[in-house]
């Protein structure tokens, strides 16, 4: 019977994965990627970013919404945004929004 439950655990798992809709190390992640892009070439005259914080996956602080982004960065008009995200083990976590404008 324990057989028949550690191999329904491990065919869930197997099944279900971790995927997400970003790529994630185990051990390190450092992944930049786009958030919303703009078509053609993209001319701006600004750039703000917005900052987010965890340690441990326990606590997590900051706000790295779009709007702060823009707001930190004096911009009214947003052309794209770029997302970038540095974790180590877990352990502790950045998550940066960058905004590009006028």
């Amino acid at each position: 019977m324990k057989k028949v439950i550690i191999a329904i655990a491990l065919l869930g798992f197997i099944i279900g994965g971790c995927a997400s809709y970003m790529p994630m190390g185990v051990i390190y992640t450092k992944v930049d990627g786009p958030m919303a892009a703009a078509s053609g070439p993209v001319k701006y005259s600004k750039v703000g970013k917005a900052e987010a914080q965890s340690i441990l996956g326990l606590l997590a602080t900051g706000d790295c919404s779009i709007k702060t982004a823009a707001q930190n960065g004096g911009i009214k008009k947003i052309k794209y945004v770029d997302w970038h995200v540095e974790n180590i083990l877990g352990i502790i976590g950045r998550y940066t929004t960058t905004v590009y404008g006028d």
